[in-house]
């Protein structure tokens, strides 16, 4: 006993939307669906035009739940289909003029050189004519008349070809320029065919004929996103807006689909790492070792959440879990290579303005605003446009925020403000042991310059840090009664902080006033 099998080809490719994307770090996983109208029996459908970017291996068609379908194979079959070097009949009315612009370029071209040539051979024609007129006169030869005429007549040609090429290269660097802004304006306003086209072949064996919904996905390269913000300060409150940057270049327009933004990185190897040996010696220390103890001063930075920065193309910083983040509506995205901002979230929440100085590592008073992550998910690191009261205000940078973590944003310097910063070092041995006591004394200058007319006092909160011993054979302590005014906190990592109420054009200096002691038998301090 047989089935009733036939195999169809269809004559025309059959249409094979993009119902949904998936965009990765540097990828995009891409969803179509299409309803068929299927006999029974197996057939071969032929569904397009997709990417020529489709990756072979990553492409599965299957039918939806319910539909007595079966698909047999499926693949990608790949079309070259070169344009000719002419214009053609669907040519647009600026890529005509592209063309017509380019052959008149060659055929001014063609006649700058043919003047040149002219004008090269009546260069040496009128060197000849100079050669005989010389050879003449000293033989005697009186013909003045003809060679005055001859001369004339070589001079006047030189001078008609002379300015017919000087016209040509006028026109040539003309061409140029129209050329360019031509092409130019093709570019922005209309998008190449492409020259290789992909399509799906599917076989597909159906039990009965009617309607089967098919789902067909893949992954496709030139397409990635990133995250991009937009805070507007407005008073006690700030608006925090999250848009992703779309780029894709996969060759067919992404219309009217449910867009989904993940940091997943598909392409990274999941292959453990290998185990190598590492071997622990241990040694008797020699008499110096054991009657010195080596120190040193190094700079650490304030260990915080996400990745260590990669060198190269900056990736989407997700705190080491993988993110997904929802676009609330359809959205359209052409291939075109450029960034289409889509919204996905925003929130507003009640600001907390601070006017902050760290003079150790910048003289200038930064305006530095404070809420809460109201947006039910986490905060990507990317660039946030910042504007408040006056305008945009500038560009900076938001780091990795956990949702319902605080945000920092800087909103820019104070221009009113200056602060001038002053460090003293003193060294002594003291006692028997003698022990080094090296005593550290920082001003901090901090000056306001106000418009005439303006009341209020200004708290400007500066830090300063102090360095924090390892060991117990160096010991820091700060001078409290030296210090003017004693810091009002100073947290684990030795950053010591002050509230300076400063009136209109006030001025007030902090002192600090901190010693390190050690030991004698430590060393490197």
């Amino acid at each position: 006993m047989t089935a009733d099998t036939r195999t169809t080809t269809a004559p025309k490719p059959i249409a094979l939307p993009v119902t949904a994307v998936t965009c990765l770090e540097d990828r995009a996983h891409v969803e179509r669906e299409v309803v068929l109208d299927l006999e029974a029996g197996v057939q071969r459908l032929r569904l397009g035009p997709v990417s020529a970017l489709v990756v072979d291996r990553t492409l599965h068609a299957e039918p939806a739940a319910g539909h007595a379908a079966t698909v047999l194979d499926a693949r990608i079959v790949r079309t070259w289909t070169p344009r000719g070097p002419g214009p053609s009949a669907d040519d647009s009315a600026l890529e005509r003029r592209v063309h017509a612009l380019e052959e008149e370029r060659v055929a001014v071209g063609r006649r700058r050189d043919r003047l040149r040539a002219r004008l090269d051979v009546l260069g040496r024609l009128a060197a000849d004519l100079l050669r005989e007129i010389g050879e003449g006169a000293g033989a005697g030869e009186t013909a003045t008349a003809r060679w005055a005429r001859e001369l004339d007549r070589v001079d006047q040609e030189r001078d008609t070809y002379g300015e017919q090429l000087r016209a040509a290269e006028a026109r040539l660097t003309g061409l140029a320029a129209e050329l360019g802004e031509a092409r130019q304006a093709v570019d922005l306003a209309e998008s190449v065919p492409a020259e290789l086209v992909g399509h799906v072949e599917l076989t597909v064996e159906a039990a009965t004929a009617g309607p089967v919904r098919l789902r067909v996905s893949h992954l496709t390269a030139c397409a990635l996103w990133r995250p991009a913000y937009r805070a507007v300060l407005d008073g006690d409150s700030l608006t925090l807006e999250t848009d992703a940057m779309v780029w894709q270049r996969t060759g067919e327009d992404w219309s009217g689909v449910r867009l989904t933004l993940s940091t997943a990185r598909s392409a990274l190897a999941t292959d453990p790492p290998r185990l190598d040996e590492d071997r622990l010696t241990l040694k008797d220390r020699s008499a110096a070792e054991r009657r010195t103890v080596e120190v040193e001063v190094r700079e650490e930075e304030i260990a915080d959440l996400g990745p260590a920065p990669v060198l190269g193309l900056p990736g989407v910083d997700d705190g080491g879990e993988a993110r997904v983040l929802h676009s609330p509506a359809p959205v359209s995205v052409p291939s075109d290579g450029r960034a289409h901002r889509v919204p996905l979230s925003a929130f507003t929440a009640a600001a907390v303005r601070e006017y902050a100085c760290s003079p150790e590592l910048s003289p200038l008073v930064t305006q530095v605003v404070r809420c809460d992550n109201l947006s039910g998910h986490a905060l990507l690191a990317g660039p946030v446009d910042l504007v408040r009261g006056s305008g945009f205000a500038g560009r900076g940078t938001l780091e990795f925020t956990a949702p319902g973590a605080p945000v920092e944003l800087a909103f820019g310097s104070c221009d009113d403000h200056g602060v001038v910063r002053e460090t003293e070092e003193t060294r002594d041995a003291t006692g028997i042991m003698q022990r080094t006591v090296v005593t550290r004394t920082v001003r901090l200058h901090l000056s306001r310059f106000s418009a005439p007319g303006e009341t209020g006092d200004r708290v400007v909160v500066l830090r300063e840090r102090i360095p924090v011993s390892e060991t117990s054979a160096v010991d820091v302590r700060l001078r409290t009664q030296a210090c003017s005014p004693a810091p009002d906190a100073i947290d684990a990592e030795g950053i010591a902080r002050w509230n300076v109420a400063l009136p209109p054009a006030g001025r007030r200096t902090v002192t600090l006033v901190y010693e390190l002691a050690a030991a004698g038998r430590v060393a490197g301090l």
